[in-house]
């Protein structure tokens, strides 16, 4: 699975930035910085989890395939075919799933949290739900198709739902609506406008959606995000603000069955005792009050050559990640994680991001370092030679860039 994203990920970033470009041409307001920032952090986060997890994920499907399964297909054209279409019907009741059950859309709320609806926000994929809903595909292996079949079926499901996060795209013909999954199903599917909420699970066909209930046509203007909005650039709290939430309701709840009832009941519920269940607010694009926070000054550049060089380095850690040794992938997973809080941090204007980005600078200094110095001595003095220029660099900028306006009113 990871192999296709080390050749899809430029490929999203040329897409992200042609749409960009696009929409400053046209006049659009489709992207932020700091809210595309934001979601390529979180994107960053959930794949660098998503190497230890899809470990055991992928794992537990060849085991099943190869001792549980009933019996055995053949790897054939038409076999691609029918699992594709069995992924997709599994992808639907899962994603139906994830937005149904509290617990469950804890993990997947961090995916509708951004307040635009733009190629970036197909990247902004929860760290998680991969665990809540891998039970849910069993099924595929189970009947004896290959992981050599699964596997590119669930990438080219993914890879679909790229395109699908944009509003250069009015309609699709009209025999595409019907049967395939198109932006304008799924801007209905970001909104939080009340009538349009929990619609149009589909990942690929949008028939599932018309089969079992869910559909829902576009007709007034999406309003993008979630009924409590986010408020915060930093990708960490993006993927648990929703338990702490719920975390806060189980203590406002007095019997303990209630308490348990809340995980697996419907995103609103609340005993009658407490309120009963919250209706979703009525929302208008004129209404709406998108979050901002006043940046550093003059940190801007220097925020978006950091994500470049982190997505840069993703790009390395996923491909050499097998040949790691266990400390070096657990600790270079610590400082893309310190890297993208860090980027949060400074679009939002935090005190804490000062020692803790200085902080990073010498943690990946001196582990790269001593990587290269222990596994790869050929290269030693190369990589400490760039590397130290680049740590006094990036020092220099980033400590002229915070004191350059005298903090900009650092909070």
């Amino acid at each position: 699975m990871s192999a296709y994203l080390l050749f899809a990920i430029p490929f999203f970033l040329l897409m992200v930035g042609l749409e960009m470009a696009y929409a400053w041409r046209r006049g659009k307001k489709f992207y932020r910085l700091n809210d595309t920032v934001a979601n390529l952090a979180v994107g960053i986060g959930s794949e660098a989890t998503g190497l230890f997890f899809k470990l055991v994920i992928f794992g537990s499907y060849i085991y099943i395939y190869e001792h549980l399964s009933f019996f055995k297909q053949p790897v054939a054209w038409w076999s691609y075919v029918l699992v594709l279409v069995l992924y997709d019907f599994c992808f639907y009741w899962a994603h139906r799933m994830l937005h149904v059950v509290n617990i469950f859309w804890g993990a997947h709320v961090v995916h509708h949290s951004s307040e635009e609806y733009n190629l970036s926000v197909a990247l902004r994929q929860s760290w998680f739900e991969s665990l809540f809903v891998f039970f849910i595909f069993i099924p595929i292996p189970l009947l004896g198709f290959d992981p050599l079949v699964f596997v590119p079926a669930a990438a080219f499901d993914s890879l679909y739902q790229f395109w699908i996060h944009t509003q250069t795209v009015n309609k699709m013909p009209r025999w595409f609506e019907k049967i395939l999954n198109t932006p304008s199903h799924h801007r209905v599917h970001h909104a939080r406008n009340p009538q349009y909420i929990d619609k149009n699970y589909a990942g690929i066909f949008i028939i599932w959606d018309r089969l079992f209930g869910s559909f829902r046509k576009e007709e007034e203007t999406p309003v993008f995000g979630i009924t409590t909005p986010l408020n915060s650039w930093n990708p960490v709290w993006a993927n648990v603000h929703y338990y702490k939430l719920l975390f806060e309701k189980m203590k406002l709840i007095r019997k303990p069955l209630k308490k348990i009832q809340l995980l697996f009941s419907k995103p609103g519920w609340m005993p009658e005792e407490n309120g009963g269940i919250i209706q979703p607010p009525k929302v208008s694009v004129a209404s709406v009050h998108k979050y901002d926070a006043k940046n550093i000054a003059g940190m801007h550049l220097y925020v978006i050559v950091q994500l470049l060089l982190i997505i840069a380095g993703l790009v390395a850690y996923m491909y050499y990640f097998e040949t790691l040794p266990a400390i070096y992938q657990y600790v270079l997973f610590s400082i893309v994680l310190i890297a993208i809080v860090s980027c949060g941090g400074m679009l939002e204007n935090k005190t804490w991001v000062i020692p803790l980005e200085y902080a990073k600078l010498v943690l990946l200094l001196v582990v790269l370092n001593t990587y290269y110095y222990f596994y790869e001595l050929e290269w030693f003095v190369v990589t400490l030679a760039i590397s130290s220029v680049l740590f006094i660099l990036f020092n220099i900028w980033f400590t002229v860039s915070l004191y350059s306006k005298k903090l900009g009113r650092i909070g």
